[in-house]
């Protein structure tokens, strides 16, 4: 069982920025690939950014492209998500997620999903 932990989240500015946190309860963190997936009302959950299980590779979406950095923490069992120059679009709950094969923008390769944390850019 992989348990996943969003913390982080809040109400800034926009311009302002955020760092997300999503610890991992798990034995081994290290072979998995990590996501970070966005969901604003009404609209379905959407890619923002991944990384490999080696770190080797990031990818992003082109919305936050320049803006937003992945990273992880092996060690911690912790994947995080840096958040500059927020726009009142980014405003979503913020899920990351764990998996071991498929594809690092689609939600059904995902094998596991934290809460949540809600992310709120004012204008």
């Amino acid at each position: 069982q992989v348990r996943l932990v969003e913390s982080g989240g809040g109400l800034v500015q926009a311009g302002g920025s955020l760092r997300l946190s999503c610890a991992a309860s798990v034995r081994t963190f290290s072979p998995y690939a990590m996501g970070w997936f966005r969901q604003a009302p009404g609209k379905e959950r959407e890619f923002v950014a991944a990384m490999t299980s080696n770190g080797g590779s990031t990818y992003y979406a082109d919305s936050v492209k320049g803006r937003f950095t992945i990273s992880r923490d092996n060690a911690k069992n912790t994947v995080y998500l840096q958040m500059n120059s927020l726009k009142p679009e980014d405003t979503a709950v913020y899920y990351c997620g764990a998996h071991l094969s498929g594809s690092f923008y689609i939600v059904s390769s995902y094998d596991y999903w934290g809460q949540g944390t809600q992310v709120t850019v004012s204008s």
